[in-house]
């Protein structure tokens, strides 16, 4: 046996306990969470996602958004589309370049927001109560540091 292998051996003695597991579990009964907590507020997550960024970064173009969120151009525009059918954004054309949209939060949209966040910080503040401030902020601080892109696509990959 190599020293890789029992370095590993070591440190996950049970096979569920392998920090992909782990984090796999985890992330999933966050994500129901999080849904969940979008849904309550009649949002899907993407549309979320967008408040929120709206909401901390204030009115940005429609390309910026997408560039932003990391998701395609013309996904983008149905998000809009159905965030701008409940009057939660709107779009207006750029005086300074006609062809660019400026995405703005409405009055019904910050409403909307303000619902989403205590949505999440209930989510946040159930998942994480058993942790200490500085425990979080340490996860937080390492989650960051974790390598989620891979030059190769995982054949495992589930969607």
């Amino acid at each position: 046996m190599t020293g890789h292998e029992n370095a590993t051996r070591d440190f996950a003695p049970d096979p569920l306990d392998r920090l992909g597991f782990l984090l796999v579990r985890h992330g999933a009964v966050a994500r129901s969470r999080v849904h969940h907590a979008f849904a309550v507020c009649g949002l899907a997550p993407r549309q979320g996602s967008t408040l929120m960024l709206l909401g901390r970064s204030g009115d940005m173009s429609q390309q910026a958004l997408a560039g932003e969120l990391g998701v395609d151009p013309s996904i983008m525009v149905g998000i809009l589309n159905d965030l701008e059918s409940c009057h939660l954004v709107e779009r207006r054309r750029d005086p300074a370049d006609r062809r660019r949209h400026i995405v703005a939060i409405t009055e019904a949209g910050g409403d909307t927001l303000t619902r989403v966040e205590k949505a999440l910080h209930e989510v946040e503040s159930e998942l994480f109560a058993d942790l200490a401030p500085e425990e979080i902020s340490t996860l937080r601080g390492l989650l960051a540091r974790v390598r989620t892109s891979s030059p190769v696509d995982s054949p495992c990959d589930e969607d």
